[in-house]
């Protein structure tokens, strides 16, 4: 699918994951909802957008430590080294196993190009991998 196919279904689907949280704010999966609405915008290159929606999913959902990966990227591609290294931080320190396999391992749901551009955005923060 190629880049401008792929930027107007993320917005649409935004809209309906924004629309879910708005439908059932206490749904047990709203914390995935989060990180799905902040990822939309980190691969959509809206990285201070993602880095917004990213701070509320840790606001809101603070057990959930994959929104903070995100968070991290985003903060990494905004050259925002300072931040991205202390999100970097306490990514890992909310999630290590988390934080790993998924660094490591490309979700099954993630296209390859997506995932290098998480990576990059995680090494960018100070990550090694």
């Amino acid at each position: 699918m190629t880049g401008a196919v792929t930027l107007p279904l993320r917005r649409a689907g935004r809209a309906l994951l924004l629309a879910s949280l708005r439908l059932d704010p206490h749904h047990f999966g709203v914390a995935l909802v989060a990180v799905a609405i902040a990822l939309s915008y980190y691969w959509a290159q809206d990285y201070g957008a993602a880095v917004d929606a990213a701070r509320r999913g840790t606001v809101e959902y603070a057990g959930y430590a994959p929104t903070r990966r995100v968070l991290t990227a985003a903060l990494g591609q905004l050259d925002r080294r300072e931040e991205a290294e202390a999100a970097l931080r306490e990514a890992i320190v909310a999630g290590p196993q988390a934080f790993e396999t998924y660094a490591r391992n490309r979700p099954p749901w993630y296209r390859p190009e997506d995932q290098e551009h998480l990576l990059d955005g995680l090494r960018k923060a100070g990550w090694q991998g």
